[in-house]
This record gives structure tokens, sequence and C-alpha cells, in this order.
């Protein structure tokens, strides 16, 4: 069976009818406040990214946690404060994402968490650059449940990985992948599905084609092929893509730069998925790295509370009437993915 169908019908068994009813109500919802105006949620989310940890071994230029420039706390999450989340949620999420910032691998209970998820008969999926994937962990990860294991590698040689994993080494990569591979293997495992995220930037994209043939060594389940966000992008960056189709930008007549994508007043994100921040507060999207837009706080209400809360409508509300005003909006690349 092809290995991302089987990852796919991984996924719908974690279907129950509760699920698939809340499913329903958020995809309603959505559709009837982006055709009316007005602001309507009946349901649950169907995803959330919780972050571990903004902890990070590499400084990759593009990362808050590798620049070390956050404006809010470093830390870990509380097991408590996770299980007690999941537990409210278990009944209608359907995916849950370890990451947000940071290297999850660095939180210590980290895999405790992803079994914990696991065993409620959510999705987990979680990405790493890899760099802690030893025999134990690779070994503990299978163990853990976990569904899907994005791994980093954005070069295939060491000299152009290294140009955006600043303090990353490659062969650290490649090891732990195998170790990986080996250990669904030893344990007659499907999951985690193996996906090598290959971040495009100019450094880089002259080796597109050999990570595909690196994946297919390696036994790695899928590529995918993601643009990367600039932030300072107007100007021009030395990380822009010279491919068209790998960029987020194009180039105006002026020689600065603009973003591809049209900012549309409407956000599906806003109504089906959110972040937790390790500390426990609630923002809208993974755009929002330094939490400034922070619309709850599950050490303060339950989530239902603040889910259908005044502040999160409000945020909601702002986003249909003009997404402009929304600073973090203004750069939204999301969509510019290309998987393969």
């Amino acid at each position: 069976m092809n290995r991302n169908i089987r990852d796919g019908l991984n996924l719908w068994r974690k279907l129950t009818w509760r699920k698939v009813w809340n499913m329903w109500l958020v995809v309603f919802s959505y559709y009837y406040s982006k055709v009316t105006k007005r602001v309507h949620h009946y349901g649950m989310p169907i995803s959330i990214s919780f972050e571990p940890t903004t902890s990070c071994n590499l400084r990759c230029p593009e990362c808050p946690s590798g620049l070390r420039n956050f404006t809010r706390p470093t830390g870990m999450l509380p097991d408590e404060l996770f299980r007690q989340t999941i537990d409210e949620l278990e009944s209608t999420l359907l995916y849950l994402i370890f990451y947000f910032q940071g290297e999850p691998y660095l939180h210590p209970n980290f895999l405790d968490l992803v079994k914990y998820a696991s065993a409620k008969g959510i999705y987990t999926a979680t990405s790493t650059n890899a760099h802690f994937l030893n025999d134990k962990n690779a070994r503990r990860t299978v163990e853990s449940g976990l569904d899907r294991l994005i791994i980093s590698i954005d070069g295939t040689t060491q000299e152009t990985y290294q140009s955006y994993r600043v303090g990353g080494k490659l062969d650290k990569v490649i090891e732990g992948t195998k170790n990986i591979i080996h250990w669904k293997k030893q344990l007659k495992s499907r999951t985690p599905h193996v996906i090598f995220q290959f971040l495009v930037v100019k450094p880089n994209e002259h080796q597109i084609a050999e990570v595909y043939q690196l994946a297919k060594e390696l036994g790695v389940d899928e590529v995918g092929l993601k643009t990367a966000q600039i932030y300072d992008y107007e100007q021009g960056s030395d990380l822009i893509p010279t491919i068209a189709k790998y960029s987020r930008y194009y180039q105006k007549p002026d020689g600065t730069f603009g973003i591809k994508n049209r900012l549309l007043n409407h956000c599906w994100k806003m109504w089906h998925s959110c972040v937790i921040t390790w500390d426990g507060k609630v923002v809208p999207c993974c755009f929002d790295k330094d939490a400034h837009y922070r619309l709850g706080d599950v050490n303060e209400s339950t989530f239902r509370q603040l889910w259908r809360g005044e502040q999160y409508q409000n945020f909601r509300r702002l986003l249909l009437k003009s997404r402009s005003e929304i600073e973090m909006c203004k750069n939204c690349t999301e969509g510019t993915k290309v998987w393969a």
C-alpha cells in the first residue's frame, strides 16, 4: 500500500461519530461566518498545536528560537497543564501537533506526553531537527504511538545544511533518521510516518532532487518541500529562492518584493485550530511566534470558555471585517507548502 494512503487511513481511523459531528459544526460555522460576515461558532477545535518548549539547540536565521530574540519567557510545558487540556478536548480533537517554537525533544517528558495523547485516540505529530534521535529516543518515539514525524533537513551536504541550520550536523540528522527507520522495522510498527521537510531557500535549491534520492535510500516515507517565511522581505533577501514556485514572494518592477498571496478577510485557522504556548497562553496561529495576540490562558479558565469567549470572538470579528488591521496577518503566506 502507498505510504501516504496508509498514513491517511491511520488518521481517519482516529475518527469517532462525535469528532465527525464536531468537524461538521466547525466547517458549517466557518462558511456561515464567511458568507454573513458575522461570527458564528458551534464546534471545538479539530486541531491544536502544543508547544513543548521554546528552547532550541540550533540558531536558524529566520526563527525566533534560533535567534534567541523572544520577548516572552523560555520554558518547558508543565505535564499537568498538558494533560488537563487534553482531557477536556479528547472527545472532539482529531489532530495534535507537538510543535510551535523550539526543539520538542529538549523537553524531558516529551515522549510521555505523546504517549498520553496517543492513548486518547488523537493523531499526534511533531517536527524536529533530529539531533536528539539517538537509539534510545528513536525506540521510545516508535513506542510512544507518535503518528507523524517531520524531520527538518535543509541540505544534502554539511556545507549547504549548516548555511541555514546554523550549528547543526547533517550526519546527526541522517543517523537519527536511520534509528527511527530501524526501530519501526524492529517493532513492526507502521508509525510514525516519517517526512523529510526541506525548507527551500536560495542556498539549497540546487539540492531538491538530491533530497528525494536521500529519502529513498534511507526509507523515508515522504518528502515535503516547504517555502520559507522571510521577516524582512521587502528589500529582498539572500534566502529568497530564484525558482519562483518555491518562493512566497515576487519581485516588483521597482526591485522590491511583495507577498504572492492576497490578504482576504477570512481565515480557516481561526475556526478549526489554535496554538497553546508552553506556559498556557492561547494564540491564534503559528504566525504569532511571540504570542502578541493572546486570546486566553488555560491556566485561568477551561479551554471551552476561552474558545467561545468574547476575546476570541472579537478577534474573529476583526478578521472578518478587516484582516489588514491585524499586524501578524500582513506577512501571512499560509498555504504555500509544496508537498510531494
